[in-house]
């Protein structure tokens, strides 16, 4: 695809494995941070293919400007509220961050009459819970704010003149991910007990819930996929096929650890609305435009538990 590309979320999570994904090609890439959100890596801030720009979705003029600005070939629109959990204590924060900056930035690209695809991720979680495999047709119904934030936002999206692509990615894991998500979480412990910095205790919740899990580098491939040969206005779930068990999950890092550790149930990770089964269904997405995951789980689960030794090395290091 000719032009340059825009990440909005850059330094985010699938943001800024996107990003890699990109450079990858040897390509420049538009790249917009939020000054509140996570700081811009040095060593991606002085890659001279990067255009950094630091722009507040919710600043509608701001928004605009840097649109202008870019002129991108095709829009990645990975920036949002990303934690379900937690959108049940900032409902508000969810709504604002997922729907009023998506309508900004699909607004600020009609008025500019863009010509760029603009891949928007969505999520699974505004899907009816179900224990039989979802589809795209599959019922609607979301069951946190987190969940009624993103069906919103593909509305919006959905009702756009524009060349929208509706992604639905389920769960997604792999290095850099934040502790607040269920894999990650447990190789953040492992790593800080391996370190002495914690009592030999994995905290858990439900370990019996089973999660469609993509390596987020896979999810990304299909963003770009999407991009390429998405039709417009026609959602694609982007998963794997398979529900995996969460403490199917566990017993991989577990085996991967280099302590032994004793397994506590914390019920404040017990979250208030825990779909038993959620697994979808990759048949359009595969058959419209050839993407499916290539990364098997446990490298996945293998690269994460590396990515937080060395990250509480460091931080340990920095207190020093």
């Amino acid at each position: 695809m000719a032009g340059i590309p825009l990440i909005t979320g850059a330094t985010g999570f699938a943001g800024r494995h996107l990003l890699e994904s990109l450079l990858s090609d040897d390509v420049d890439v538009h790249a917009w941070s939020n000054a509140r959100g996570r700081p811009v890596d040095p060593a991606l801030a002085s890659d001279a293919r990067i255009r950094w720009r630091a722009v507040d979705l919710l600043d509608r003029t701001s928004v605009g400007a840097a649109l202008e600005a870019a002129r991108p070939a095709v829009i990645y629109h990975c920036a949002g509220f990303a934690d379900d959990h937690r959108s049940w204590q900032e409902p508000v924060a969810a709504l604002r961050g997922n729907v009023l900056a998506t309508h900004y930035l699909l607004e600020s690209a009609r008025h500019l009459a863009l010509d760029a695809r603009i891949v928007i991720a969505g999520s699974a979680l505004i899907y009816r819970p179900s224990s039989d495999a979802i589809a795209e047709d599959s019922p609607i119904g979301p069951t946190s704010p987190y969940g009624v934030s993103k069906l919103a936002q593909e509305m919006l999206a959905a009702q756009s003149p524009l060349p929208v692509l509706l992604a639905r990615p389920f769960n997604h894991a792999g290095p850099r991910q934040g502790p607040a998500f269920v894999t990650s979480a447990f190789a953040k412990q492992l790593a800080e007990v391996e370190a002495g910095l914690s009592e030999p205790i994995l905290r858990v919740g439900n370990l019996d819930a089973r999660r469609d899990l993509t390596d987020v580098r896979d999810t990304v491939r299909a963003y770009r996929a999407l991009a390429e040969h998405g039709r417009p206005r026609r959602p694609y779930n982007v998963c794997s096929g398979r529900a995996f068990r969460i403490r199917e999950l566990l017993d991989i890092l577990l085996s991967l650890a280099r302590v032994h550790v004793n397994i506590e149930v914390d019920p404040a990770r017990l979250r208030a609305s825990d779909n038993p089964v959620v697994l979808g269904s990759p048949a359009r997405i595969n058959r419209e435009t050839g993407w499916e995951p290539a990364i098997p789980i446990e490298r996945t689960l293998s690269d994460l538990l590396s990515f937080w030794r060395a990250a509480v090395i460091e931080e340990q290091s920095a207190r020093r």
